[in-house]
């Protein structure tokens, strides 16, 4: 496994990382076809909650994803895509990035299916995955400070709660009937329960397995074996395997529960690959 290292750099296509890359050519190309088939597009591919039910159009949960109402909708979702997803790409990789992405997607149109299961209007937009990827953001960075609209500085985890409370109530009164507030609901809310629990569940589940192997190993006579040489890779693969160990640890506990050693070898880790 490579490194997966994050580091600060001005906007560009080139920089940028696979999975940001593929969705936001994908979605940019899918607003152009829209723009020349007109309405229609939004009504088949876009997620009407009546054809899902009734109709089985069974694509329009995934497809509504790269649907767009216009240029700065479609702008503002890219923005918020490379700026919160480039990190969390870089420390997952690009299959469990593009994994957390769809099913940060899912929840959000099974949200919007449930409040409105009725509706004849398409739900479109990236912005239930968007949703989750703040979660993710905010559980993996969540002393970092964000400039809400581009002025007020506020740290990562309390603006992930901060958005939740606020798409709640505006979801719930009504006051802004033109955004789909629970499918951006839905998004956060699937985000953290995928890394709160299935998540834990599964580092637990590897955990377990570890155990069970180095008790099958440790049962084992052990025969002589010729002592090899350290080498720089095997030391490299080594260090990686400890900052994925830290990495699981930050989901299931959050940065806090690292000792001050574990930070410590995060930093130099982090100064190592840079250069």
């Amino acid at each position: 496994m490579s490194p997966r290292v994050f580091s600060h750099e001005p906007m560009s296509f080139k920089s940028m990382t696979p999975a940001i890359k593929a969705l936001i050519v994908v979605n940019a190309a899918v607003f152009a076809v829209s723009l020349f088939v007109g309405e229609q597009f939004l009504q088949l591919f876009g997620l009407v909650p009546e054809r899902v039910l009734h109709d089985r159009w069974i694509w329009q949960p995934a497809s509504y994803l790269f649907i767009h109402g216009g240029f700065m909708h479609l702008f503002f979702n890219l923005f918020a895509l490379w700026m919160f997803g480039m990190p969390v790409e870089a420390q997952w990789g690009k299959t469990e990035f593009l994994k957390y992405y769809f099913i940060c997607g899912l929840g959000a149109a099974a949200a919007s299916i449930a409040v409105n299961p009725h509706s004849l209007v398409p739900v479109v937009g990236a912005s239930g995955p968007i949703y989750g990827l703040l979660v993710a953001f905010a559980m993996l960075y969540p002393d970092s400070v964000v400039y809400v609209y581009f002025l007020i500085p506020v740290k990562a985890a309390h603006m992930a709660i901060l958005f939740g409370v606020l798409e709640f109530f505006a979801g719930a009164t009504g006051a802004t009937p033109g955004i789909a507030r629970f499918a951006h609901l839905g998004g956060m809310v699937t985000g953290y329960l995928y890394l709160r629990w299935w998540w834990t569940a599964k580092i637990k589940a590897k955990a377990a397995w570890r155990g069970l192997a180095a008790g099958v190993a440790a049962a084992r006579p052990e025969r002589p074996r010729p002592a090899l040489p350290a080498t720089p890779g095997a030391r490299e693969e080594d260090g990686m395997a400890e900052m994925d160990r830290l990495l699981d640890k930050i989901l299931v506990s959050g940065f806090e529960s690292l000792t001050e050693a574990e930070r410590d070898f995060m930093r130099r880790y982090s100064d190592q690959t840079k250069h």
